[in-house]
């Protein structure tokens, strides 16, 4: 019997490079019953499916062995109805057995349970329902900040890197100026040995080296010296090598200088010192990069607001959102945020939506509308009845499916994960190698020294850790800036591959209903309006999609239907009634040839009308011919500039449609569309997408409901909709809004992301791949004997910068 797999999400503040990320993915994996693990340098967080065995509270301690311990927070619940042992142990093991819960501790005296769970892996709501679940009532008495966002968290991590950058600054500026003086400025070398004296010097760089180590430095040590113990080294065990190798030896100098032959007594503080303060004003960069790669959901949590005006039998009062619930009225200010979803049951405005669907303009609103949670009433006063709170909203399944596609991987990972397991062993064993060849070479122990302090600091298995997963944070937070959302980071490749979009017609690149297109008059005795005027008295009752189009184009035009009477249905060919006295026929040519009506003089008018896809309507007065109109699913605004875009982008458009061969031959031709497939139910175009699959990987693009088959059949399901009723389970893309040049967007987005990793990973191997030899003195480019290891610090720590600040670049995508 399959047992059921749970999923739960860690937050591992202790990850800093793609070695570490490898390191917690397989401790995760050893652990029996763990199906998949998935480790994110980018968030800090390791998602896991497991089954028993393994638990969250096993997971966790497995890391904590490994040495990345998660992130915990802890709750503490008042709870009511506990009245003997028996129930504190159910209470303890419905919390027990909820995902990410590590520990609980219920007290029947206190009437209280004290929860500790992971960070990030479980909200304290869903612990309140598991305690309801198992019969009794809790609220939540104090708790832990919930999870910040990416950006919120890497902006906290920046400010505590910037102390230590400004105190590491402080401390090495002296060691510097003594260190680098002394050598470049003769006048310099002077003064300090006939003031303080070169020993007095070396003493004075030995102290403030020691304290930049023990202070700011000591990030390094903590992590990196337990790493290298338990071996596992990682990059922080790279640098806590390197600088402790030049601090350690500089000291001997300055010590017990007779231990070291006389051409041997130089030191290096400040290479260790500048080391440090170097690599941390990288990772203040990359921190506060990282920062603003991750500012899209930021901007997504800002648009909740915190209180509403709720109706209540007293009067209006303002609620916390938390409090809402379904079925709540809500007063909606003009100018004011929405709370929640809901629908509108009083007034009439706008709605700016743009911050959430990218449409610039305004959505009108009126009774029966739907609101949806963060986006900006207009100059009108409403109120709407909430149909969903916290999590079911549309903003906060947004936000997580964000967040979800951030956390991914795509399958390009799978090459830096095997070269970053190996990466920081291979460059120790390069280091050691580097140190033996010098010494062998007859270098002196001093060179070999240095050279190999500068394997170990120039080597950066950061960027490779870092080179993908910020691309996929900015480039999925630009597309939820843009309405499009990623479900997965993987559709970024997939659909960066597609060779074939196919386009299902009504709803996606058509309106999804038809309108009025084209009216020629037949006879001088009728005005256009008078024409629609009683074409739609005729259809007042009417439910064709016909008649509908008709009655939306009188009241486009504020035109009131004429008064008819004794409408008679004529099944296949159209309808007659009596309006205002006279005989009016509506329908199509086959009505009128059998009431010997002569459309001799517009029969050329409706051939042509017929072959762009349009249905001709005729009408006729009193037995002569009135007018000839035209109705048709009219297409998008922009649906020829999407096709086009797509086009010129390299893709093949296909169009597929249950509609009849003709009506999507035309649209089709309209829309320069040369591989058509019509008259297919939805099982067909399932069969239609494996067709294209046969010539190259193929996204599908469909309304989200009736398409689903054919979405889930694709390489890449593009679900277009209005934002609240998308098919979020059926396709790996959604677009909040109907525009179909979003679909153009999203394939550019894709391809823009893709580029970037690729540069980042070619920045990443070539930076390692040639500055490695450089650093060993087997390549020199300037002259020298290898590379000074302050140097050395500065270009790896330009590595992480260049790689971000490249990733950066993907905000200003689809614009």
């Amino acid at each position: 019997m399959n047992q059921a797999i749970s999923h739960t999400t860690f937050i591992i503040d202790g990850m800093h490079c793609g070695a570490c990320t490898g390191r917690v993915e397989r401790a995760l994996e050893a652990e029996e019953g763990v199906t998949a693990a998935s480790a994110n340098l980018m968030a800090r967080s390791a998602r896991v499916e497991f089954a028993a065995p393994a638990t969250p509270a096993t997971l966790a301690e497995a890391l904590s062995k490994a040495g990345y311990p998660v992130n915990q927070a802890e709750a503490r619940l008042e709870i009511e109805g506990m009245t003997c042992a028996t129930c504190t142990g159910r209470v303890e093991r419905a919390l027990a057995s909820t995902p990410g819960v590590i520990a609980a501790s219920v007290n029947l005296a206190t009437q209280s349970a004290a929860v500790t769970y992971a960070q990030g892996a479980v909200a304290p709501s869903e612990l309140v329902r598991a305690v309801e679940g198992a019969g009794y009532h809790a609220r939540v008495h104090s708790q832990a900040e919930a999870p910040a966002p990416v950006a919120d968290r890497q902006a906290a991590e920046a400010e505590q890197i910037k102390r230590n950058v400004l105190i590491s600054g402080v401390l090495t500026l002296p060691v510097f100026v003594l260190a680098m003086g002394v050598h470049m400025i003769p006048a310099f070398h002077h003064w300090v040995a006939g003031t303080i004296g070169e020993r007095t010097s070396w003493w004075i760089q030995f102290v403030l080296t020691a304290l930049v180590l023990a202070f700011p430095g000591r990030v390094f040590l903590r992590i990196g010296i337990p790493a290298l113990l338990r071996g596992a080294p990682e990059m922080n065990s790279l640098v806590a090598l390197g600088s402790l190798a030049a601090f350690l030896y500089s000291a001997v100098v300055t010590i017990a200088p007779t231990l070291l032959p006389a051409s041997a007594r130089e030191v290096y503080f400040e290479a260790a010192a500048v080391i440090v303060t170097l690599i941390l004003l990288g990772r203040w960069l990359e921190a506060r990069a990282k920062g603003r790669a991750g500012q899209a959901i930021s901007r997504l949590v800002g648009l909740r607001p915190t209180t509403a005006k709720v109706e209540r039998a007293s009067g209006v009062i303002e609620l916390p959102v938390e409090e809402l619930a379904p079925g709540d009225i809500i007063q909606l200010a003009p100018g004011e945020r929405v709370a929640v979803d809901g629908e509108v049951i009083e007034g009439h405005g706008w709605i700016d939506e743009s911050m959430l669907t990218g449409e610039p303009a305004p959505v009108e609103k009126t009774p029966g509308a739907k609101v949806t949670g963060g986006t900006v009433n207009g100059p009108s006063a409403l109120s709407f009845r909430v149909t969903a709170t916290g999590g079911d909203t549309v903003l906060s399944r947004i936000i997580a499916l964000v967040e979800e596609a951030q956390g991914g991987k795509l399958p390009v990972q799978a090459l830096v994960d095997k070269v970053t397991r190996v990466f920081v062993p291979v460059v120790m064993a390069l280091s050691v190698l580097t140190f033996a060849i010098w010494m062998l070479a007859g270098q002196g122990f001093t060179h070999a020294l240095v050279a190999a302090i500068s394997v170990m600091i120039i080597a950066c298995p950061c960027a490779m850790g870092l080179a993908t997963p910020v691309s996929i944070l900015v480039g999925t937070g630009r597309g939820a800036e843009l309405g499009l959302l990623f479900r997965r980071g993987d559709a970024l490749q997939r659909l960066s591959e597609v060779e074939i979009v196919a386009f299902d017609k009504t709803g996606t690149l058509t309106e999804g209903h038809p309108a009025l297109t084209d009216l020629l008059p037949a006879s001088p005795l009728f005005t256009p309006d008078e024409i629609i005027a009683m074409a739609a008295g005729a259809e007042a009752r009417s439910e064709h999609p016909l008649a509908q189009a008709i009655l939306t184009e009188a009241e486009a035009r504020a035109i009131t239907p004429a008064k008819a009477r004794g409408a008679k249905a004529l099944p296949g060919r159209g309808l007659s009634a009596k309006v205002d006295g006279r005989e009016v026929l509506l329908g199509n040519a086959r009505a009128m040839e059998e009431a010997g009506v002569d459309c001799a003089m517009l029969a050329p008018a409706a051939q042509a009308l017929a072959s762009e896809g349009k249905t001709p309507v005729w009408l006729a007065v009193d037995g002569t011919l009135a007018a000839l109109m035209a109705v048709s699913d009219p297409l998008k605004k922009y649906a020829h500039d999407a096709v086009a875009a797509l086009q010129f982008d390299g893709a093949e458009v296909a169009l597929i449609s249950g509609d009849t061969k003709a009506t999507v031959e035309a649209v089709g031709r309209q829309l320069g569309i040369l591989r058509v497939i019509a008259g297919v139910l939805p099982e067909g175009k399932v069969e239609a997408v494996n067709s294209l699959r046969e010539r190259g990987p193929t996204a599908f693009v469909g309304d989200g409901i009736n398409d689903a088959p054919a979405l889930a059949a694709a390489d890449v399901g593009i679900a277009i909709g209005t934002g609240t009723d998308v098919a979020i389970e059926a396709a790996e893309v959604v677009l909040m809004h109907g525009d179909p040049q979003g679909v153009a967007r999203a394939f550019a987005l894709s391809r823009a992301t893709m580029r970037n990793i690729k540069q980042n990973l070619f920045w990443a191997f070539a930076y390692n791949t040639a500055l490695i030899p450089v650093a060993m003195g087997i390549l020199v480019p300037f002259g020298g004997p290898g590379l000074s290891p302050m140097l050395a610090a500065g270009a790896m720590a330009f590595s992480s910068v260049f790689v971000v600040t490249n990733a950066l670049r993907l905000r200003r995508a689809g614009a």
